[in-house]
């Protein structure tokens, strides 16, 4: 999916199409949230891909630094990312 060039570079993880690479840019306001993301190895500037999203609201699958990662849809709603 492309976005068209008026629309604000920072989107939600939730809305990017399987395929697109994308830089984490920011994240809401919560500090066991932020937390859980850097245990998982996933920092603020870390560019990632979405490599698959389950159906009826399951969770995102990203890639990033050469790892899959499985991201629920209520935490990517929560991470805002750059379009690269």
């Amino acid at each position: 999916m492309t976005y068209p060039s008026f629309i604000k570079d920072n989107v939600k993880l939730s809305e990017i199409s399987i395929g697109m690479s994308v830089k984490f840019s920011s994240l809401e306001n919560i500090p066991s949230l932020h937390t859980k993301l850097n245990q998982y190895g996933l920092y603020q500037g870390d560019i990632m891909r979405v490599v698959r999203m389950a159906p009826l609201g399951g969770p995102i699958l990203i890639e990033v630094n050469g790892r899959e990662i499985a991201l629920g849809r209520e935490i990517a709603e929560k991470i805002l990312v750059e379009l690269e």
